[in-house]
């Protein structure tokens, strides 16, 4: 999987931020300003960044003109909510590939970031596709371990792997599950996704390509096959 270098100061963003990219199969490594980039910055491991432009202890312009200058071979996304004309042109000519302001939508970022790095030629996610074995109740990640899956998990996979690369809403998901949508806790489904999540990366290394779409539901966006 790819890792992303992610620069940006406000904690609460910062952490949405971590959870969207890991959700879509990225690893973020996130830092809040200029100093930590460069104690943490690893030009054979960062092909990929995402920088915002005002930061406490100095201009992420700086930044992008520093590695530009140094030839390292990243991707350069600006994402800030500095987004006037100008903002834009100065960010592209230090060196930018991409100048996105902060109103726009998540899914933008995620579609920007996955062009630029099928432009860089890096590994993205393999197309060959998650399995989900109903008998044995397991699912299989790509080169990875197996994870045994409880009922409750298979039927949620199930549901979302039958419909991939859709969105699922949560009342279809609860009405697989047996139940009623308007007597259904809708933190539950939330905790229990949460969970399955932490269990596959725990279980096989890989982050499950499972999307949350906000006061919505959830996409599986990846190819997937379901066996008997």
């Amino acid at each position: 999987m790819i890792n992303v270098i992610l620069l940006e100061d406000e904690p609460v963003l910062r952490e949405e931020l971590r959870d969207f990219l890991e959700e879509q199969g990225y690893i973020p490594h996130c830092v809040a300003n200029l100093k930590e980039f460069d104690q943490l910055f690893d030009a054979k491991r960062h092909r990929l960044a995402i920088i915002d432009i005002g930061l406490p202890d100095g201009n992420g312009l700086q930044l992008i003109q520093r590695l530009r200058e140094a030839q390292d071979p990243i991707g350069i996304i600006v994402f800030s909510a500095r987004n006037t004309s100008n903002d834009r042109v100065n960010g592209l000519n230090v060196g930018a590939d991409h100048y996105l302001g902060k109103g726009c939508d998540l899914d933008e970022l995620i579609a920007t970031l996955t062009a630029l790095a099928r432009r860089l030629k890096l590994s993205l996610p393999s197309p060959a596709g998650w399995q989900l074995e109903l008998g044995p109740r397991r699912l299989l990640p790509p080169s990875a371990q197996a994870v045994p899956l409880s009922q409750q998990d298979l039927v949620v996979l199930q549901c979302l792997m039958r419909q991939a690369h859709h969105n699922v809403s949560r009342r279809e998901i609860i009405h697989a599950l047996g139940a009623e949508f308007l007597d259904y806790d809708l933190r539950r489904i939330d905790t229990q996704m949460s969970r399955l999540r932490r269990r596959v990366h725990e279980i096989s290394g890989v982050s499950l390509p499972i999307k949350t779409l906000r006061n919505e539901g959830y996409c599986f966006y990846q190819a997937a096959q379901i066996r008997a």
